[in-house]
């Protein structure tokens, strides 16, 4: 057994990770420390000075464990790989998971290419970026090839020249054919110095060329070629108004800042490369009342450029970050050459950050009804579901349903509700095993029975706050025989549906509980048995396209394809097959008394 106390007196005082877990196991908070020792024991000391964040993951803490490491830099990375491996509840979460994407040029290869690139590697080709818009990466990349007459394809070029036909791109003049020799190696890669420059934010010589070729083909009257050196040069005239000059030093720099009300925050982040503004994008981020923007902005920085392969030499903030230093040696570890954190305090780099505030606070304004509505949907739907059941807990509520035709094909399907949305991840579904026919309450109970006996799968060990049942009475019935089998204590609600197939209550404890229409529990779980239902029909839908002339009575002995064609001709259906006597089902052509008493036994078994 864990005892807090005891193990406390057992921290060594050397930097490494702390690990909180709850009585379920999750890992609900990680930190880093310099000492062991003092930083965990501080947590369990008097709360007049913690924060309410602290003090309510300190109540759910039931063990925490740590990992040494030989230096603040080693545990502050094993912080961030941890934080972003587990998202722990009690951890200020960037919401945000993004890739940014880049410009690649190949100039390690005889004839380079231009690319597309979501990663950032050592492969001694020339990286721009990152840019906040994949779109216009992609366009700024078209535009370069058509403009250099640059190769797309992938042959190992000067090794292949020679060997094949030029591609389409050749006679659409939007490549040089150099895998046909047509261009020398010379002439190529000085059209890629020329594609490297553009991207430097050199424009005006481009924009003279094509102006040239543009007046030239139209004094030859050539007007669709005029027309098409036209078309390039608004394109590159709209690449290059985007590309502002908004610094003198030509540093890469990254300025952060954070707008922040109460538990919702925005981050806003301006991308400076080579001195031009590139772009900017917003983060959301998940926080307790009482996180200070210092620490939001250090997890920030943490969690942000712990999945960016391109750290810039300059990161500029709102205010001094305590953690500033170590950052720091991270961030330029990381890099490879020294990166600075600064809170300018004067010129135009202190306007930069102020104008990245504005950003963040106009955004956070526009997008606070938006969080605070799906927060209404999600947990605040969850708060509204404890209350109408009187439990403490409905964090993870797992809900199930049954789907076959007649019996035939029954499959069971089971969906994941946590925190008010849906864990697609833990989604399972169960062909039924060891039930023949249309029986829904046999079928849910193998489904239960297989969910909580575990089956080899590790996501099983983790048991829901609610179960919740699509039906009334039997079906929580039936849930409750196996959990009692089990000897598992879960809570069981029924979805109650109306004679409409519309959500109408919950069936809880023998009683059903009626809900509000206009209230989000209501909305809730009117999700969770739509997609439950959505779940089954989609596996039982799969399966049945697999094989389409699969009936109940391919499942009964001595019925072959030809009587259950000769079954369905003659009563229309298998409802009326199952109503029928062993005389009227011995009387359908093909059929003799064993077969009639094997479709009869089939549907009246005890």
């Amino acid at each position: 057994m864990f005892v807090i106390e005891e193990e406390l007196k057992k921290l060594p005082a050397k930097p490494g990770v702390y690990i909180m877990h709850d009585e379920h196991d999750n890992i609900i908070y990680v930190g880093k420390a310099i000492s062991l020792k003092n930083r965990v024991r501080q947590y369990f000391q008097s709360s007049r000075n913690h924060t309410e964040k602290i003090r309510q993951m300190v109540k759910n803490v039931s063990y925490f464990e740590y990992i040494i490491t030989d230096s603040e830099l080693e545990a502050l990375v094993l912080e961030c790989n941890l934080i972003k491996e587990h998202r722990p509840k009690y951890n200020t979460m960037l919401k945000d998971d993004k890739t940014y994407p880049y410009i690649k040029v190949t100039v390690y290869e005889d004839f380079p290419r231009v690319l597309f690139s979501r990663d950032m590697k050592k492969d001694k080709s020339k990286y721009f970026g990152p840019y906040t818009s994949a779109t216009a990466v992609k366009d700024t990349i078209e535009l370069l090839r058509k403009i250099y007459k640059i190769r797309t394809c992938s042959r190992c070029l000067p090794r292949d020249i020679g060997k094949d036909r030029p591609c389409l791109n050749y006679h659409i003049k939007q490549c040089a054919a150099p895998c046909q020799g047509y261009i020398s190696k010379e002439e190529y890669c000085e059209n890629i110095n020329k594609a490297l420059e553009f991207l430097n934010g050199n424009y005006s010589g481009v924009i003279s060329s094509l102006k040239c070729k543009m007046e030239e083909a139209a004094g030859k009257l050539e007007f669709e070629e005029a027309a098409g050196y036209r078309d390039l040069l608004a394109s590159v005239q709209a690449v290059a108004q985007k590309q502002k000059i908004t610094n003198s030093d030509m540093k890469d720099k990254d300025v952060i800042a954070a707008a922040i009300e109460g538990n919702t925050c925005v981050i806003q982040a301006f991308f400076i490369r080579e001195g031009r503004l590139i772009g900017r994008d917003k983060y959301n981020m998940e926080l307790a009342a009482t996180d200070t923007r210092q620490e939001v902005i250090t997890d920030f920085i943490k969690q942000f450029y712990g999945g960016m392969p391109f750290v810039p030499r300059q990161i500029m903030v709102q205010e001094e970050l305590p953690e500033a230093a170590i950052l720091e040696e991270w961030l330029t570890k990381k890099r490879g050459s020294r990166v600075e954190i600064v809170a300018p305090k004067k010129g135009q780099k202190e306007k930069l950050v102020e104008l990245a505030q504005k950003n963040a606070e106009m955004v956070l304004a526009q997008d606070i009804d938006k969080l605070q509505r799906e927060k209404r949907r999600t947990t605040g739907a969850v708060k509204e579901i404890e209350e109408l059941l009187g439990i403490e807990s409905a964090y993870r509520m797992e809900a199930y349903d049954i789907s076959n035709i007649s019996g035939a094909q029954s499959v069971g399907s089971m969906v994941v509700y946590q925190d008010g949305r849906p864990k697609r991840n833990d989604y399972r579904k169960f062909r039924i095993k060891t039930v023949v026919g249309p029986n829904d309450y046999a079928s849910m109970e193998e489904v239960l029975t297989r969910r909580f006996t575990h089956e080899g799968d590790a996501s099983f060990d983790v048991v829901p706050d609610l179960i919740m049942m699509d039906g009334g009475r039997g079906q929580v019935n039936v849930c409750l025989g196996v959990l009692e089998k089990l000897g598992l204590d879960i809570k069981v609600c029924g979805m109650v549906k109306d004679d409409n197939h519309r959500t109408r209550g919950l069936y809880y404890n023998n009683v059903e509980i009626p809900i509000s229409r206009d209230s989000e529990a209501f909305r809730l779980i009117t999700r969770i048995q739509d997609e439950a239902h959505r779940f089954a029909i989609e596996y039982h839908r799969n399966l049945r396209s697999a094989n389409q002339v699969r009936s109940v009575l391919d499942d009964i002995e001595g019925i072959g394809p030809a009587r259950r064609k000769a079954l369905l001709h003659h009563f229309k259906d298998v409802e009326h097959i199952k109503e029928a006597s062993q005389e009227e089902l011995a009387a359908v052509d093909g059929m003799n008394a064993k077969a009639a008493d094997s479709v009869y036994a089939f549907f009246h078994k005890q």
